[in-house]
Order: structure tokens, then sequence, then C-alpha cells
């Protein structure tokens, strides 16, 4: 028999909390034949986006016989494989980046405030569950969702926050800003 989660400890409070926080968005489904002796036999897979709109985000794939079976599978996958990423004023990139996974390629940009998400089908997904508000985003090469968002995921993974490379690099974020600011200066003299 399956025990109930009791109410103290750490038992299910925690994850019922941090599921409420999450949204998911369905990128794809397909149905999928497998041929077999007697005919075909369908299943379906599912690719779903899964991040709590504030830094974090991942995906999943799940396929099964049933449709919310199958959504069900990749939403679990999506949950186990989230990955934060740095965001500038919580709205959007700190700066450009560019990623690919097989055909895929994609160039991610950050963008002024009000711009919004200009991004295609399977990219929007990602930036709304990321939490993005304002990105102008170009997919080169393939328009196969999977490696649309494999390659987003790709970019942005190598999106880094001044702090995290000033402290990569032992510098002050200062620093690192300290030529552009001195250019101005100069300029006003």
């Amino acid at each position: 028999m399956a025990r109930e989660p009791r109410e103290g400890g750490r038992g299910g409070r925690e994850r019922e909390r941090e599921a409420d926080e999450l949204v998911d968005k369905l990128v794809t489904i397909n149905r999928v034949a497998k041929v077999v002796k007697g005919g075909r036999r369908f299943a379906f897979a599912a690719l779903v986006v899964v991040g709590d709109q504030k830094g974090r985000v991942g995906y999943g794939a799940g396929k099964a016989r049933e449709v919310p079976e199958a959504i069900r599978k990749a939403t679990e996958r999506a949950k186990r494989s989230m990955i934060r990423v740095p965001m500038k004023e919580g709205r959007t990139l700190h700066h450009d980046v560019a990623g690919h996974f097989g055909a895929g390629k994609v160039v991610l940009r950050s963008a002024e405030a009000g711009t919004g998400i200009i991004a295609g089908g399977p990219m929007r997904a990602v930036f709304e569950s990321l939490g993005i508000n304002d990105v102008v985003a170009k997919s080169l090469g393939t328009r196969n969702p999977h490696n649309m968002v494999k390659a987003t995921f790709d970019a942005l993974t190598r999106c880094a926050s001044p702090r995290a490379v000033a402290s990569r690099r032992g510098k002050k974020v200062a620093e690192i800003f300290g030529k552009r600011d001195q250019a101005v200066e100069g300029a006003d003299v």
C-alpha cells in the first residue's frame, strides 16, 4: 500500500509549494507508429518546457500510449533537468549569445524594456517559462522543435552575469566595466 505523506517535517508540503510555482508549457506533441506483425501500434511523444518564471527552466520529452501519460513523463523529466539562467534586471539577458544543437542554430539578443518576446514557437515557450520579458531570438537552420529547444538551452547555459565573470577573472565588477566609463568621462571634458 502507498503511504500518505506526513503533515510535519520535509514531506509533501515543500513539493506542493514547489509544484505550484512551476509553469509548464507543451511545446509539441507527435503521434509515432511502431509497425508490428498485426499492423501499427500508435504512441504519442510530447515535448514540455517547465520553469518558475524567476530564472529557472528545464525541458523534457516523454513517450507513451496515451497523450496525458506522455505529457506527465515529459513534465517529470523537465523538472529534473532544470537550469538557472542569470537575468539582467529580471527581464532580459545580460549579453547576446548563440547556441546550436545538431542542425539547429539560435541567436539570442538582449533587448530594451518594452520590446517583448520576439521569438518563434518553441523558443517563445522557453522564454515565457524562464520569465524573460524582453528578448529577440532568431532560429537559423532546422525548424524541428526538439533541436530548437535544445539549441536554446545550449545558448542559455553559455549566459553569464557580470558578477560571475568578475569572480572567475579575480576582478571586481567595476573593473570589468571600467574602460567604458573612463572613455565617457574623457569625452565630456
